[in-house]
């Protein structure tokens, strides 16, 4: 097992790092936690924990702020977590989104490289990509392993075969100790509004708070995913860099699968609110899609000894109940609308 003093999450701000970053508080508090961020990033998720992490002030596409930063601190570990990370978005914005995750992830990589050379700096990387690299496969690929082909279907897919591939070469040319992820469909509270559940999730408690008329807008109801609650994710990426050898790629998803629209029926069956109706809003239909998202994660079970602990359900009601917080403190406050 690795020896951890001090780690970086680039992307704490978001929803996994910020989880991840209240699972090594919880259970190794003796870590040392470092977020790098942007002078204008939102600290709502990670508000209740601003004393006891050290946020380092940087952007993934200014290189010489990432050398500064791991000249000065060393962390033993960096958890590279920061992208543009919405499918949809990408559609509109391809070249934004292949700066951030593609040149941002370079630059990274680079500036440790360089460090590595010039003064034996060696962290390990725990570089996260995406089980959407594998774009739309066919039906006796799944479950999905490690091998499958990549058949990108947006440009934030391309972005992350380009992520991916980045970390495999800079530890074949320089052994950049560089361990890959491709995490399937994962969520909880903080989840971003605009990804399916979390979208559902806001859209029923706004109902419920009488903010709302009782029709729910949806996209591709039929498409197929496996969930995995982002608790079990953040524990999955803590034993990844204390197990896992550099240079590997690992799937991690749940063992729940269904359709987007029997998620919603589970939701839909938490709620107060009986009467809500379900409407397909055509802005949310993506030019292209991945239907078949079912992970094989038997090589990183076997490498870790992890498996996905809570149940879906639980989950939803733990997003659920996210949004409703969300809504009730807005009213408290007056600053509903």
């Amino acid at each position: 097992m690795r020896k951890i003093n001090k780690v970086l999450i680039t992307g704490i701000t978001g929803f996994v790092g910020s989880h991840l970053a209240d699972y090594i508080l919880e259970n190794f508090p003796e870590v040392t936690i470092l977020g790098l961020v942007r002078w204008r990033s939102p600290k709502d998720n990670i508000r209740h924990i601003l004393d006891k992490i050290t946020l380092l002030y940087g952007d993934l596409l200014d290189p010489f702020s990432l050398k500064a930063i791991l000249a000065k601190h060393e962390p033993d570990v960096i958890f590279h977590l920061a992208a543009q990370s919405y499918v949809d978005f990408s559609f509109s914005s391809p070249i934004a989104t292949l700066e951030a995750n593609v040149i941002g992830t370079a630059n990274l990589l680079e500036a440790v490289k360089e460090l590595k050379f010039a003064s034996g700096y060696d962290p390990v990387i725990h570089i996260c990509s995406s089980s959407e690299v594998y774009g739309q496969v066919k039906e006796d690929e799944v479950p999905i392993k490690e091998d499958n082909p990549f058949r990108p279907a947006s440009p934030y897919a391309v972005s992350k075969v380009g992520e991916d591939m980045l970390a495999f070469q800079y530890w074949l040319s320089w052994k950049v100790k560089t361990i890959r992820t491709r995490m399937f469909t994962h969520t909880g509270p903080r989840r971003g509004e605009v990804f399916a559940t979390s979208s559902f999730a806001k859209q029923i408690a706004a109902i419920e708070a009488g903010l709302a008329p009782p029709i729910i807008k949806v996209g591709n109801l039929e498409s197929i995913r496996t969930f995995l609650d982002v608790k079990d994710a953040v524990k999955a990426y803590w034993l990844l860099i204390y197990k896992c050898p550099p240079g590997e790629v690992y799937n991690i998803g749940g063992i729940e699968t269904m359709t987007i629209g029997e998620m919603l029926n589970k939701l839909l069956k938490l709620s107060t609110v009986k009467n809500i109706a379900v409407t397909v809003d055509p802005s949310r239909l993506r030019p292209s899609d991945v239907t078949l998202q079912i992970p094989s994660i038997d090589k990183f079970v076997k490498e870790t000894g992890w498996k996905p602990e809570i149940k879906f359900e639980n989950t939803l009601k733990d997003l659920l109940n996210y949004w409703r917080k969300y809504y009730k403190k807005r009213e408290d406050e007056g600053t509903v609308q």
